[in-house]
């Protein structure tokens, strides 16, 4: 990758690629996980270390819980760049390569609760929990009329509120929820989706040379074999890179 001032000063003005992931128990395409050596794996992981080896610059990793955090790490210049679902909102103040994974999101129902549709979610006896700041939860609200909803700061703190009964969904893309699932015996993944959104590289705005420079890195990638080979160390050999 051809080298460049204004690229470098865009994308790496500390001289080190800065980005941000967010993490769950068990690496998707948008979340990592942690490593049994130490630090983290996952398809971020990888495309990140791809894209500064190609920048020649050294990898910088930066863990959240939530994508939410990520957005404002962004924001504040803390990072560089960070792997994010590209919803409406965050395109206000984001920009974003293209998506180099399509999610849909859906809710796992809580054992007990005799939820078994989408439809069954949006009653006034339901709560459905999310990640705060994310575009699941988000999509979660705007989908529902009756249901309330409330916002937990992780993962494990989502399944705490369903395991305790202060909530009977939780809101997360549907690659996710399986090993949750595994987790919570006797919950429920329920078929079909609320949202359907693209997972991409985000930066801010106003950064045209580092965005066309993201923006043809995922296209090489989903041509040249790193994304496909990236999910595959990942365990998600069953899953779809974007076209």
């Amino acid at each position: 990758m051809h080298k460049d001032s204004q690229l470098a000063e865009q994308l790496t003005p500390t001289g080190t690629l800065r980005i941000g992931v967010a993490y769950a128990p068990r690496p998707t395409p948008l979340f990592v996980a942690r490593a049994d050596e130490g630090g983290y794996r996952g398809v971020p992981i990888d495309l990140g270390r791809v894209l500064a080896q190609e920048l020649g610059v050294p990898l910088e990793i930066s863990a959240a819980a939530t994508t939410g955090e990520l957005t404002e790490r962004c924001l504040s210049g803390a990072i560089d760049l960070g792997f994010m679902p590209a919803d409406d909102e965050r395109r206000k103040r984001l920009d974003f390569s293209p998506p180099y994974f399509v999610i849909e999101s859906t809710f796992l129902a809580a054992p007990g609760t005799g939820i078994a549709t989408l439809a069954e979610v949006d009653r006034a006896d339901i709560t459905v929990v999310g990640i705060a700041g994310s575009t699941t939860a988000r999509a979660a609200a705007r989908s529902l009329r009756h249901a309330k909803v409330c916002e937990a700061p992780s993962i494990d703190q989502a399944l705490a509120l369903l395991r305790a009964g202060q909530a009977q969904a939780f809101a997360l893309t549907h690659d996710a929820l399986p090993p949750l699932q595994q987790e919570m015996p006797g919950s429920r993944i329920l078929a079909g989706s609320f949202q359907v959104t693209g997972v991409a590289l985000a930066i801010p705005q106003g950064r045209p040379q580092a965005l066309a420079c993201l923006t043809a890195f995922v296209e090489q990638a989903k041509t040249n074999g790193v994304l496909r080979r990236a999910f595959d160390a990942a365990g998600l050999q069953g899953l779809k890179v974007a076209d």
